[in-house]
């Protein structure tokens, strides 16, 4: 005879920054019936799935930690994947979050119940997780894409994509062709260069790829940050400033861009040298169209003369080699696609299925990826997406945004108790606002105005991934959660389990009132 179902408070899906966020988030708003799922039998998210060589963070390392929760102690100005992985897998331990972790439970949808006011969420093992509240934390970089290339699957030889690096093909010696220059490429392909015969690099479409300001952080530095706390945060806010300034570009005066875009030309031409070669690797969009990356290898490992660069596309994979687009023949041993991931359609390939029976897939597939701020989706109760739609950036570090939307869904949650009911949902006519705003930002921007096609937009040309304008936006759109967007609905089984409203007050008011100074920089 099974056992019977448990219902916690919050089930929480995804152990990367922003399910660990959320749990410490939770932690400190006094709610402590919570559950992770994860997937995978380790912590880490995005940072526990890349391990490619040279897999690094193309954001400065002191922007890329929990504000509260700090680390004086990167080695390097861009940490690299491991270090990153150490954190959070410390950040775990320090806070004692294992405990309300469990491995292996991999969600592959959910159902709300209208009766019972709670969330069915389903796993590919079987087991079923009932929660008042469902936060998904599973982000957007989590699900390859790789092309379906004509004659891929007659290839002979190893392949695979980058996310899901095999470190048992040994690439010395071996002719590697690489598809896609994308944001992982640009860090895999001067380290593969290194030690491959050949490397043909299939580009579909350049990228631009600034010199990255990477250096060793001395032992001295370090230590003096881990003793001085204050002035540890005083450097993290100059450099939240410091890429803060670049939404000014970005957002509203494109042309103040152009200037950086010369200082990519001449850093490509001193890089490769060959006219034809710098050429094919200058973009013919504004800069910031496309993600923008860094690098100081990338450009140098193009000029090798064992690495060449294709530009006409694949037309078909065969046992042993790639034919390009122009019917050129190069034989190949091994494939890896640099090809990035499934993204904006990453959180409606889920099956999440809300009030009326209707999916979050059916319901964006009508109207587009709608939201409120980014995290809840009218019709669907006590749901809440951590970097949902248009919560990306272009230009700061999106820990910041997670540290925003950890602290209002704590503060929603908290809000729900001190009344007594049974949940909410976000009004369909403040989420119709807020998405027009947004999208009326957009149009201004970059990505709009660019000339280009990026994975920031959906198939009907709509942008759905990034947050128009400065973070600091949103965070003051985030700092306190406002009941009067929501419609509360039902009364608590148990509302003596509940904070009182001057409880929940306490417990909310040391995040809503944050000084600019403190917000998660």
């Amino acid at each position: 005879m099974s056992a019977p179902e448990t219902t916690h408070e919050v089930v929480v899906v995804g152990s990367g920054f922003a399910g660990l966020g959320q749990l410490l988030a939770l932690r400190r708003a006094g709610v402590t019936d919570v559950v992770l799922l994860e997937k995978a039998d380790a912590l880490g998210g995005t940072w526990r799935d890349n391990t490619y060589p040279g897999c690094a963070c193309d954001i400065p390392s002191h922007m890329y930690s929990l504000s509260d929760v700090p680390n004086p102690d990167w080695s390097r100005s861009y940490s690299p994947q491991p270090e990153i992985r150490d954190y959070l897998e410390r950040l775990a331990d320090d806070h004692d979050l294992r405990r309300h972790v469990r491995f292996g439970q991999e969600m592959t949808g959910a159902t709300w119940d209208e009766q019972d006011r709670t969330w069915a969420v389903h796993t590919r093992g079987g087991t079923t997780w009932r929660a008042r509240f469902l936060v998904a934390g599973t982000g957007a970089l989590h699900l390859p894409h790789v092309p379906d290339l004509p004659g891929a699957a007659t290839f002979a030889g190893p392949a695979f994509h980058s996310a899901r690096w095999d470190h048992d093909v040994d690439l010395r010696g071996r002719r590697v062709a690489v598809i896609g220059t994308g944001a992982s490429a640009i860090q895999f392909v001067p380290e593969i260069a290194r030690v491959a015969a050949e490397v043909q690099l299939y580009q579909r479409t350049p990228a631009w790829v600034l010199p990255k300001n990477d250096e060793p952080l001395s032992p001295r530095r370090r230590r003096f940050f881990a003793r001085h706390p204050r002035a540890h945060r005083a450097y993290r806010a100059a450099m939240y400033a410091a890429l803060e300034s670049r939404a000014v570009a970005f957002h509203a005066h494109p042309a103040a861009l152009k200037p950086i875009e010369a200082l990519v030309a001449r850093h490509i031409e001193r890089s490769v040298g060959d006219p034809d070669l710098a050429a094919r690797l200058t973009p013919d969009y504004s800069i910031g169209c496309k993600r923008v990356l860094v690098s100081n290898d990338y450009y140098p490992a193009l000029a090798r003369p064992d690495v060449e660069v294709i530009t006409g596309g694949v037309q078909e994979v065969r046992p042993g080699s790639i034919v390009d687009g122009d019917g050129t023949e190069r034989a190949v041993d091994v494939i890896v696609y640099g090809t990035g991931f499934h993204v904006t359609d990453a959180m409606d390939r889920l099956e999440i299925t809300g009030r009326a029976g209707r999916t979050l897939r059916q319901v964006w597939a009508e109207h587009g990826m709608a939201t409120h701020l980014g995290m809840t989706v009218s019709d669907f109760p006590n749901l809440f997406l951590l970097l949902g739609p248009n919560t990306g950036l272009g230009h700061n570090s999106v820990v910041f945004m997670i540290e925003c939307q950890t602290r209002y869904v704590a503060q929603a949650i908290t809000a729900v108790h001190a009344t007594g009911m049974g949940g909410l949902d976000v009004r369909a006519e403040v989420q119709q606002r807020s998405n027009a705003a947004v999208q009326r930002r957009l149009r201004r921007g970059i990505w709009t105005r660019g000339g280009c096609t990026s994975w920031y937009l959906d198939a009907a040309g709509v942008n759905r991934m990034i947050w128009p304008g400065f973070t600091v936006r949103y965070w003051w759109r985030t700092r306190r959660f406002e009941p009067a967007d929501f419609e509360l609905f039902g009364r608590a089984a148990d509302a003596a389990a509940t904070p009182t409203p001057e409880e929940a007050s306490e417990q909310n008011g040391g995040a809503q009132d944050r000084s600019p100074e403190a917000v998660p920089a």
